[in-house]
């Protein structure tokens, strides 16, 4: 993630002389908050949150400490954070990424994320939603919510260093949904896959299925 070197840099962004657009919005510490159906530019804090209204309109949204919440009908063009969750409503566009380090990420119901949707800790959830890029995490549980659509696949990291953890992810993806490419799980996973799902090639794991909402 360039979050990271976002965070070291940014008191000199900030210094810089017309570094920011007009229409950017940026802090060092304190909240973001944009109002229903307003457009905007980046949205950039370290520590702090950043909530994006119904309907509103932003480009980048970047966030070090704190979580990220996009309203009904929003978009953007990427929502990255390291220390928080985030949350996409319903009829949400995102045309590039959704991640962060530490949190949970959920995707609203007829939600479309082009590029990948991804973590390290924290489950990912999606009801009735697109993801394009295809998730991938290290340690979080991901619920693959029924009618939803994942292309590019689904992979599941080996822990390592500071992201060790010996606890098996669950995964489930559920009835009528839909993940195009491998299912490549590098570690021991607890794999749940609907009679009625249709899924690419699995590696790694041996899938259980169940009949009915969840397993």
């Amino acid at each position: 993630m360039r979050l990271v070197l976002f965070a070291l840099a940014f008191g000199g962004l900030l210094a810089g002389s017309g570094a920011l657009a007009d229409d950017d919005i940026s802090k060092l510490n304190g909240s973001i908050r944009v109002e229903d159906g307003r457009t905007v530019g980046d949205l950039d804090t370290v520590n702090g949150s950043i909530q994006l209204g119904d309907n509103a309109r932003a480009k980048d949204i970047e966030t070090v400490n704190g979580s990220i919440e996009i309203g009904h009908g929003a978009s953007a063009d990427s929502a990255e954070t390291v220390n928080g969750r985030i949350g996409i409503g319903e009829r949400v566009r995102i045309a590039r990424n959704v991640e962060t380090v530490n949190g949970r990420i959920t995707v609203g119901r007829g939600s479309d994320i082009a590029g990948k949707l991804g973590n390290v800790n924290g489950t990912l959830r999606l009801d009735g939603a697109h993801v394009g890029g295809g998730i991938e995490t290290v340690s979080g549980d991901i619920e693959i919510g029924a009618d939803s659509r994942v292309e590019g696949g689904i992979r599941v990291e080996k822990p390592s260093g500071w992201f060790s953890n010996n606890t098996s992810p669950r995964i489930v993806i559920g009835p009528r949904a839909v993940v195009q490419g491998k299912l490549d799980f590098r570690r021991d996973v607890e794999l749940h896959v609907s009679d009625s799902a249709t899924v690419g090639e699995i590696v790694g794991a041996t899938p259980k299925r169940f009949s009915g909402d969840t397993p």
